[in-house]
């Protein structure tokens, strides 16, 4: 028994190896700038200004063939107290969340306000926590949450120092088109397990499910426009 043992952590451990050259070699780097041009990955976007000693992030971007005023109204609507997050509404429901599913515009939810709680699950699951506060809102242009603590370090005039989470619209010279960019920044986790856990976990299923996000986003403003 001992004798097949062995082969098989031998080959574990090669396919791991593999595994992890190939990943840090090509496929994190790839899904870390979904879509984004290099000018967009090396601009500076709303936002980007509101913490201090973050050089990183997530930037993803996608083409949609609709003008800036008609996405807006879409990016007013994220959140669970509205209409979810545009992704794989089941699987966030798997994990409590109770996401709702509204793929149309609601006259009646007015623009998010800056101060505002965006609730990424109900108050009452995860202790009231799985929520970030809009920091930015530029009109057809910028949309910015960052984290509680974060906004209460702003209002006291200090940089933030978890994470944001941007979205940008920036028209194409047609003025039909727009490219919607979505920048996720944040401090890097202090221990070693928190640092695996987010380049194992945390960062692929960042990927997975915005990219879902912006291709909703994108079908849902170019069929209403």
């Amino acid at each position: 028994m001992r004798g097949k043992v062995r082969p098989f952590l031998i080959v574990t451990a090669v396919l791991f190896g593999l595994f992890n050259v190939l990943y840090f070699s090509t496929l994190r780097s790839r899904h870390l700038r979904w879509g984004a041009t290099d000018a967009e990955l090396n601009a500076s976007l709303p936002g980007d200004d509101l913490l201090a000693g973050v050089n990183g992030g997530v930037t993803h971007a996608i083409t949609i063939h609709a003008a800036p005023e008609k996405i807006w109204p879409w990016l007013m609507q994220i959140g669970q107290d509205r209409s979810g997050f545009y992704s794989y509404t089941p699987l966030e429901n798997l994990f409590g969340c109770e996401m709702p599913k509204v793929e149309r515009i609601v006259p009646q939810w007015p623009a998010r306000r800056v101060g505002e709680t965006v609730w990424f699950a109900t108050p009452k699951h995860y202790h009231g926590q799985a929520r970030m506060i809009t920091a930015v809102v530029q009109p057809g242009h910028a949309f910015v949450m960052t984290s509680p603590s974060d906004w209460e370090r702003l209002q006291a005039g200090r940089p933030g120092q978890e994470g944001t989470w941007a979205f940008t619209l920036a028209p194409v010279a047609d003025g039909q088109t727009t490219r919607l960019i979505a920048r996720t920044r944040g401090a890097s986790p202090e221990t070693l397990t928190g640092r695996i856990a987010s380049v194992l976990f945390w960062e692929p299923a960042h990927f997975i499910m915005e990219r879902k996000m912006l291709f909703t986003i994108k079908k849902l403003a170019e069929s209403n426009s």
